[in-house]
């Protein structure tokens, strides 16, 4: 049985984007604004199996530009670089 969670980029009525989180073993959801917010529950949900997840599929909603994916893209990697600084590891090992 395998760990997948899902995570939709969409867009609000207000022109904000949000990360939809589904945890698909137990149908869970969380809205996530930001990528703090985001990683947090990503951690939370993956707690329940021992934090091992096999994979978190991505994708965006149709009305979603490619200047929104472009921010959330540069955000991970500022996030996982502060991440990997305090673990002292690379997360991509």
């Amino acid at each position: 049985m395998s760990v997948i969670f899902e995570s939709i980029i969409n867009i609000d009525s207000n022109g904000q984007w949000f990360i939809e989180l589904t945890d698909t073993m137990d149908g869970r959801v969380a809205i996530c604004h930001d990528l703090d917010t985001y990683s947090q529950k990503v951690e939370d949900f993956g707690s329940d199996y021992g934090g091992h997840i096999d994979e978190v599929r991505w994708s965006k909603s149709e009305n979603v530009p490619p200047y929104i994916i472009d921010e959330i893209r540069v955000e991970m990697a500022v996030h996982q670089a502060e991440i990997e600084k305090k673990k002292g590891e690379s997360l991509n090992a």
